[in-house]
């Protein structure tokens, strides 16, 4: 770990509350792409959560009826309806739960819609344990200052062009496809340099 990163990980940690301080340490984790549960609820585990599991909106809002969750993760698009549904049975039992949303990318008016019912924040898929976990624990009274320099809105798509680019293997037909860009018009972004 560099210097730099430790004192990042430092202020971090200081607007990290800790999950010894919550009474209720049970987590509900809905989503219905089973292998991604199962390893973020192994890894909050670990972390020290008390993890439920629930795949559909259905067995969530049972869960929720059950053992009313100190805090939640729940994926918006679930094969029986929008995670919305969850995000308020567990606000109308338990409203000092936090809860996370978990949204594909470019969701954003829906992400707005679940902080609205209650969500505390809302994270792009695939999201790590580590910033699960950052977002259930972020000190609420400390929220973090917006970044001093943040990305331009150009710099970020073409970030995100060039992720997805990565992982399609640099296959520029593939990566057109998933962005549902014209391939003449990727390959003029990507023969570009990144903007500021």
């Amino acid at each position: 770990m560099g210097k730099s990163d430790h004192i990042r990980s430092m202020r971090n940690q200081a607007s990290l509350q800790n999950l010894a301080d919550f009474d209720n340490k049970s987590l509900l984790i809905v989503d219905d792409d089973n292998p991604f549960r199962e390893r973020l609820a192994r890894a909050m585990e670990k972390k020290g959560f008390e993890v439920i599991q629930a795949e559909s909106v259905q067995k969530g809002i049972d869960s929720v009826k059950v053992k009313k969750p100190g805090f939640a993760v729940v994926d918006l698009r679930l094969a029986d309806g929008n995670g919305l549904e969850v995000v308020k049975q567990i606000q109308s039992s338990n409203s000092s739960s936090r809860i996370i949303m978990l949204t594909g990318y470019g969701n954003i008016p829906t992400a707005v819609a679940a902080i609205k019912e209650g969500a505390i924040d809302y994270l792009a898929k695939p999201a790590d344990a580590d910033d699960v976990e950052k977002a259930l624990l972020a000190d609420p009274s400390k929220k973090a200052a917006p970044p001093e320099n943040p990305m331009s809105a150009d710099r970020v798509k073409w970030e995100h062009i060039h992720r997805v680019f990565e992982l399609c293997n640099r296959n520029v037909s593939e990566t057109a496809r998933r962005l549902k860009m014209h391939r003449r018009t990727l390959q003029r972004i990507l023969s570009k340099r990144s903007p500021k």
